[in-house]
């Protein structure tokens, strides 16, 4: 069986990217024919209105409706008319008489007949979108009112919709283009992208790459609980030779006794857990040195009988190493400085890590924002800010658990299925 290949953390992002493109390539388009086709009517109407209210307005027109004489003014307005269509760019323009009988009209075959089309009980300009002669069109009909006030009769221009689509389809190129060039930018873009990922992580899936990212917080921060761990076994050795040296040997043995007590506790706790990491002892060992250099109180509560972990072993460093920092920054402002890790098996038979501190809590605004790649409240230089809890959440989502936040006291909690039994 040929093993399916899995898509790069560079090639997924540039796919993700060039569909955004796209995706926004095709509404701009959608947006701009809308709005071409808005401004296409919108122009009909305007210049039909303009059109038919200059004629109406004509002492001539005024003029040759008055005498009741429908050939003569036929014969008198008819070149006017069809003049006015050439130079509007109209497709028609029909004069006709208080009662819409035509008496001018493109087709010479319809003069004399019934124009087709509302004409207003009250002498006022009216558009609409009509079916006539010539097939559907947008008209404005407007009253042809005398110097005296008298209604002689009325105007018509129109534009067909067939002209109105051709009008559309012309400029319909335009929109095209601005489409095209807002997908290439975004092409641009996409592949730009892409080759900055490629040059981080290379050609590797997204999950390996956070598994190196996840590799490399779980060395940071066990590294740094083992200096702590190492620096104070070292002072209170060095604290113990001196004091043999001077020949106060009880003191010496004291010291050396309350550091193996303070180890040994955690130590037994560890130990006790039947599914018990050494790694995450470690870790827990070092901390526990780390909170003494900062002044902090170290708490730590595990329950013998909770489930394995379906976690790694570096995703379990990874994630209670990053939680701990960041109890440790949140407990280091406050005056009564202290932190709990408590370990216990859930209602549902899985696996609940609780990690408190004495801190001024987590904002309700920023709570989301918090597990966001690049999110941090402390320092911008500060090592690895902005990665940590995100990388916790991803790594917690990823095994089928849930992380949340408490308040009074702020702890953060991540519940997670046993191993074995992990959620779909």
């Amino acid at each position: 069986m040929t093993q399916r290949r899995t898509l790069s953390a560079a090639t997924r992002v540039f796919l993700v990217l060039i569909s955004a493109a796209a995706v926004i390539g095709i509404l701009v388009a959608g947006f701009l024919v809308a709005e071409t086709q808005r401004a296409v009517q919108a122009e009909a109407e305007r210049v039909t209105g303009a059109t038919a209210a200059a004629i109406a307005a004509s002492g001539a027109v005024s003029s040759a409706l008055r005498d009741d004489d429908a050939d003569a003014a036929t014969a008198a307005l008819e070149p006017y008319a069809l003049s006015v269509i050439d130079s509007a760019g109209l497709d028609f323009v029909t004069i006709m008489t208080t009662d819409g009988i035509r008496i001018t009209h493109p087709d010479l075959s319809q003069i004399g007949g019934r124009y087709l089309g509302t004409i207003p009980e009250q002498p006022a300009p009216l558009t609409e979108t009509f079916t006539g002669t010539l097939g559907p069109s947008v008209r404005t009909i407007v009253p042809v009112i005398d110097a005296d006030g008298v209604l002689r009769g009325w105007v018509s221009a129109g534009v067909t919709t067939e002209t109105i689509s051709e009008t559309l389809v012309r400029r319909l190129p335009l929109s095209l283009a601005i489409t095209l060039l807002l997908v290439a930018i975004g092409a641009l873009g996409a592949w730009a992208a892409r080759r900055f990922t490629r040059r981080i992580a290379g050609d590797l899936p997204p999950g390996t790459v956070r598994d190196a990212v996840s590799s490399y917080e779980s060395i940071r921060t066990l590294g740094e609980a083992l200096r702590a761990q190492t620096h104070e076994h070292g002072n209170r050795m060095h604290t113990a030779v001196a004091l043999l040296e001077l020949g106060r040997t009880g003191e010496a043995i004291d010291i050396l006794t309350e550091t193996s007590r303070q180890s040994q506790s955690l130590v037994d706790q560890v130990t006790a857990r039947r599914h018990g990491d050494p790694a995450v002892g470690a870790l827990l060992l070092g901390k526990a040195s780390q909170a003494k250099e900062r002044g902090i109180d170290w708490r730590v509560h595990i329950e013998p009988e909770a489930p394995r972990s379906p976690l790694s072993t570096v995703d379990s460093v990874s994630v209670l190493g990053n939680l701990i920092d960041n109890a440790m920054d949140a407990a280091s402002a406050a005056e009564d400085r202290w932190v709990e890790v408590s370990l216990s098996t859930s209602d549902a038979g899985g696996i609940l890590l609780d990690v408190a501190d004495s801190g001024a809590g987590v904002p309700t605004e920023i709570r989301e924002r918090i597990f966001e790649h690049g999110f941090s409240t402390k320092p911008a230089d500060a090592q690895g800010r902005g990665v940590g809890l995100a990388l916790v959440r991803s790594v917690v989502t990823d095994a089928g658990g849930t992380v949340e936040i408490l308040d009074d006291p702020t702890t953060f909690r991540v519940t997670l299925p046993a191993a074995g039994r992990r959620r779909s």
